[in-house]
């Protein structure tokens, strides 16, 4: 437990992964600020002092792991023509997948403020599902002149098919569900080609 007063490095990358290991291991319901502070291990006021209170942490967090999934597909464009373009996109759409991505969906969905924070935040250009489509979109486009996409595969509507899917399948997925990383992989593969 960090003493009170002392300085936590990484403040909200340690709230979020705590935020996501409650989340797994106990479900959305599960999370509440003590919940999250308890298995960060540190001061039961933490949350509060960095964020106005559990919605925005679950928006926050929410829009950080977007954020990252987001920069994993822009980086996209320099793996043209390296790798297996099914293996570079798993990558890329298996990470909105990744610890609690499907209860931690469910969760910011059913709570209204959170919604609208999130919502607002996408409004106002924070990456999200739409940075990743264009991001597919274009690494689709490069793979296909360099002849490892046919020539067939439209590249957006791909990329839409892809995120569409990867969005339907956390919005449906929560604790108990089937994992829904073998029937995103398999879209991939059909899409792509393999």
């Amino acid at each position: 437990m960090s003493p009170r007063g002392v300085a936590t490095p990484d403040v909200r990358e340690r709230l979020f992964a705590a935020a996501e290991r409650v989340v797994e291991r106990d479900g959305p319901g599960a999370l509440t600020s003590r919940a999250v502070t308890t298995e960060a291990g540190c001061a039961k006021g933490l949350l509060h002092a960095h964020f106005a209170g559990l919605d925005e942490f679950v928006a926050e967090l929410c829009l950080d792991r977007f954020a990252r999934t987001a920069a994993k597909a822009q980086a996209l464009s320099r793996l043209a023509g390296h790798g297996t373009v099914a293996g570079n996109l798993d990558a890329v759409t298996l990470a909105l997948f990744d610890s609690a991505g499907p209860a931690l969906s469910g969760l910011a969905m059913s709570r209204p403020a959170t919604t609208r924070r999130i919502r607002e935040a996408l409004e106002g250009g924070a990456p999200g599902l739409t940075v990743i489509e264009e991001a597919i979109a274009l690494y689709l486009a490069a793979e296909q002149r360099l002849g490892r996409v046919a020539e067939t595969v439209d590249p957006s509507i791909a990329a839409l098919a892809i995120v569409g899917t990867a969005h339907h399948l956390l919005m449906t997925s929560w604790p108990g569900t089937p994992d829904p990383r073998p029937p995103m992989t398999r879209l991939v593969a059909t899409m792509v080609g393999g």
